[in-house]
């Protein structure tokens, strides 16, 4: 049976009598898993976040954490829970350190946790600059590091890489993926970029005002999704478009390197490639146009 960290059972909240945010939604977020919690702005994503962090009551006690009902657990079910909801709150004036050493002092947290935080996130040469020196990332960074000063289980992340620079969504995405690897976090991470849920989550789950569209593996939805488009970069194209186009007539011929075509789901690529490659085509590149990107516009749309 699977370990469930986070379960919701028709999730329902009302902001008003006429203003649903949410409608009978059901979460499943596996232990261990990177759970991408993916809609557009204004999809309830935010509220669900509130909900799980006890900052909007619950409306009908339907979030189980660790298998135990929320309303009955708190406060104590937030030792385990590290949460980085909406924007960083730093002390600006302060450096990344004493932020660190502030929190760690109210959470009774001993002082030697602060270095290893820092080195977590990357942050252990910036430590004694002032927080208002620092990046938009590099801020959203110290968030984390505040988060996981209790050495959670259960990390929740409301929109973590919004606003930021290539780079910076970049280092997030890594500091994830090694949380979860190297330290076994759960990560429950809400997103309306698709192509970043798609790069770091093991599960997703999809939803549009107000409610689930979709949840699964990242498999699931790859395969849910149907066609998978494809742009590749090979020797002669002109040549392997006409032995090609013979088998699958979606194949199209964009310049004299380059040739794009429709598979029935990702997982045929890899045998497509080495198909081509046994038989003397010299593949540069292959890149995944926007199959899964349309199925996500239209499904939430």
């Amino acid at each position: 049976m699977t370990d469930y960290i986070i379960r919701t059972e028709h999730l329902t909240f009302h902001y008003s009598k006429n203003r649903k945010a949410l409608d009978n939604v059901s979460l499943n977020v596996p232990k261990g898993s990177i759970y991408g919690f993916l809609g557009p702005n204004g999809a309830g994503k935010s509220t669900t976040m509130r909900l799980l962090t006890g900052i909007l009551p619950q409306q009908n006690n339907s979030i189980y954490l660790f298998g135990k009902p929320l309303h009955k657990e708190l406060p104590a079910s937030f030792k385990k829970i590290g949460a980085l909801v909406e924007s960083p709150a730093l002390y600006l004036h302060l450096s990344g350190y004493d932020n660190l050493k502030y929190i760690a002092k109210l959470r009774d947290v001993p002082e030697s946790r602060i270095n290893e935080v820092l080195e977590l996130v990357d942050l252990q040469r910036d430590g004694k600059r002032k927080a208002k020196t620092y990046s938009l990332g590099m801020k959203q960074r110290l968030a984390i590091a505040i988060a996981l000063l209790d050495e959670p289980e259960l990390l929740l992340l409301d929109e973590p890489v919004n606003g930021l620079d290539p780079n910076g969504i970049q280092d997030i995405r890594r500091l994830l993926v090694k949380l979860n690897r190297e330290k076994g976090i759960t990560i429950f991470v809400s997103s309306h970029l698709l192509a970043e849920i798609e790069k770091m989550c093991t599960h997703v789950g999809i939803v549009s005002k107000g409610k689930i569209q979709f949840e699964g593996t990242m498999e699931e939805l790859s395969k849910k999704s149907g066609l998978c488009k494809i742009r590749i970069t090979i020797n002669d194209a002109p040549r392997w478009h006409e032995q090609l186009v013979k088998d699958n007539p979606t194949v199209l011929l964009e310049n004299n390197s380059q040739l794009s075509l429709e598979l029935p789901n990702r997982e045929e690529i890899p045998g497509f490639t080495k198909n081509l490659v046994n038989n003397g085509a010299e593949v540069y590149e292959i890149k995944i146009l926007d199959g899964l990107e349309e199925w996500f516009m239209a499904l939430v749309n």
